[in-house]
């Protein structure tokens, strides 16, 4: 109990004493319970007044809502909409166009950090998630994208462990008010248009964790575009006739503006940020890294914005201008390999004033690119094959047809259930009819298997699907590849004298560039670090460390850049520790 209540301080250090011995007593009752996740991860849950107070998932503590709701300031908070928190429950992330963001500005969080979630016109928070991206990141992101991976909610399974009560009601600070005022004028307008809401039938709750990749990409756009337009109704009418006021002092449209800015930012940044030691240079490091930290206090870029719609577009028009060349070097992942310094309108661009100097902005490059970078979503997919075409062609689908996972299996279960192929006298089990035996047998074991298990039937099925994956980098289209994406391939290798070289390979399918890789490397380990062509692969090129970096560089890859460990390999090779005397 003692190092609990240690670890809980250390944890959370605005605790005092007093609350602190509030939380964890001395003499009453404290249980502990094991408990497993939907994923198996085993989960320490500590219960107090028969109320869960705190759970444990990989050495780290995190507070439930019951908690909370005696100390709701213990974590920053952000608001959300109330419709919000049916899906939030159902196993959905939070995503930021579902954050309400107040007249006195989002709390100033970094990636990573531990928050509340609550609903807007009430402080006691409903969810406990960790941040995806920084304050600025969101900011500079235009509210896009997912914002807080959510770890418990109100209604979920650990709050029916404890006496199931319901949120207090804590009033808002101050600087809610606002934002209070604007969200009861959104409700009852919302009141006088009926089948607005778009939180389901109580009969048709599910887990959003089941539904397949179509449906859950549906539901997440509902939600998003009913989020974004409270979130637009929700703004005062002062900041709208502010605007128009600057409109027309400017005399531009808003999209005239933005093209502006862009153009500003993209010269500022070639000029100021980038040499020719960067190229090639990915398209996505240039804005997110570079263009970004060019962009005006109080203004922000959004391509949506633009005439231009996409980035990609942008630079096709500065490359019609012959200002820099843009090439796919990898297929979806394109890089700027050339750039023209000598160009009039480099040379004629000065840069605004309160910006440093290009050296000042050099010596901070590698750590922008760090802060950015964004972990890309991978997603297995499948091909239908020449030999599943009979299996699939009932469900409509075709040759080349692309699947989920949950796709196949939906349709595998139809397609037994329709024929009647369930064994009547044991249910586990699925009769193998014509088609299955030629889609699913090889040719010595048609004469055999007259059955199969379900989960045998289903991974046969995969196996002999056409394996594809889709990997979306951020802020740019899902890209949908051949094959299964290739590890980053960590090796040592012996080098004259006895000396060891760490190399990594594949950096670039991740959206990572290889020199910032290496400079950062660099500076961690204060060893030499190179660039080599990679061998065997065309346009790619593997980083080459002295030393056998392993230790440093999984840190690296899977905590700062927060990679799947599924997609590392060879982190095995790291140098063992001795042992202690």
């Amino acid at each position: 109990r003692r190092k609990l209540r240690s670890d809980v301080a250390a944890a959370f250090p605005t605790l005092s004493t007093e609350q602190l011995a509030e939380l964890i007593p001395n003499k009453e009752e404290l249980n502990v319970i094991k408990i497993y996740s939907h994923k198996g991860e085993a989960i320490t849950v500590y219960m107090n007044h028969r109320n869960p107070i705190l759970f444990e998932a990989e050495k780290v503590l995190y507070p439930t809502v019951y908690t909370l709701w005696v100390y709701p300031d213990l974590l920053p908070a952000f608001s959300t909409w109330p419709p919000v928190l049916q899906k939030l429950a159902g196993g959905a992330d939070l995503m930021l166009p579902g954050v309400v963001v107040p007249s006195s500005g989002l709390p100033r969080v970094q990636r990573g950090t531990l928050c509340a979630i609550t609903l807007l016109g009430n402080r006691a928070p409903v969810a406990v998630g960790v941040a995806t991206m920084s304050t600025e990141e969101m900011l500079a992101a235009g509210m896009k994208g997912k914002g807080f991976a959510v770890l418990h909610t109100h209604l979920d399974h650990l709050w029916e462990y404890g006496d199931k009560s319901s949120p207090p009601t804590l009033a808002p600070l101050v600087t809610d008010s606002a934002a209070k005022a604007s969200a009861g004028d959104e409700e009852e307008l919302q009141g006088k248009e009926p089948g607005s809401s778009c939180s389901p039938e109580p009969e048709q709750h599910v887990d959003i964790r089941d539904l397949s990749l179509k449906d859950r990409d549906t539901c997440a756009e509902l939600l998003g575009k009913e989020e974004l337009h409270e979130n637009r109704a929700a703004e005062p009418a002062e900041d709208a006739s502010t605007e128009d006021q600057q409109e027309a002092e400017d005399g531009r449209t808003p999209q005239e503006q933005m093209d502006a800015l862009f153009n500003q930012c993209f010269f500022h940044a070639l000029k100021c940020k980038v040499k020719k030691s960067d190229l090639p240079l990915l398209t996505s490091t240039f804005l997110g890294s570079h263009m970004f930290s060019c962009c005006p206090a109080g203004k922000q870029l959004d391509i949506k914005k633009s005439s231009y719609k996409k980035f990609s577009k942008f630079l096709q028009c500065m490359q019609h201008r012959k200002i820099l060349q843009v090439k796919e070097l990898n297929k979806g992942v394109e890089s700027i390999v050339e750039v023209d310094w000598k160009h009039p309108d480099i040379k004629a661009f000065a840069v605004p004033e309160g910006f440093s100097s290009a050296s000042a902005a050099q010596d901070s490059k590698s750590e922008d690119r760090e802060q950015v970078y964004h972990a890309p979503e991978i997603i297995p997919l499948y091909g239908v094959s020449t030999k599943m075409i009979p299996l699939f062609q009932e469900s409509g689908h075709r040759k080349g047809s692309i699947l989920s996972s949950s796709e196949v299996r939906n349709i595998i279960i139809n397609y037994v259930k329709s024929n009647e192929l369930v064994d009547e006298t044991n249910k586990n089990f699925v009769k193998v009819n014509a088609v299955l035996c030629d889609c699913l047998l090889d040719k010595s074991e048609q004469d055999e298997i007259s059955h199969l298990k379900w989960d045998e039937l289903l991974s046969r099925c995969l196996e002999r699907l056409q394996p594809l994956h889709q990997v979306t980098f951020f802020g740019q289209e899902p890209v949908v590849r051949k094959g299964n994406i290739e590890p980053i391939d960590i090796s040592i290798a012996q080098r004259s004298s006895n000396k060891k070289v760490t190399i990594i390979k594949n950096l670039e399918l991740y959206g990572l560039d290889p020199q910032c890789v290496a400079n950062s490397l660099q500076q961690k380990v204060q060893a030499s670090a190179t660039i080599t062509p990679a061998p065997g692969a065309k346009d790619r090129v593997q980083v080459q460390i002295q030393g056998n970096q392993i230790h440093h560089l999984a840190k690296m890859l899977l905590e700062e850049y927060q990679l799947p460990r599924k997609y590392i390999q060879g982190l095995e090779k790291a140098p063992k520790l001795g042992r202690k005397k």
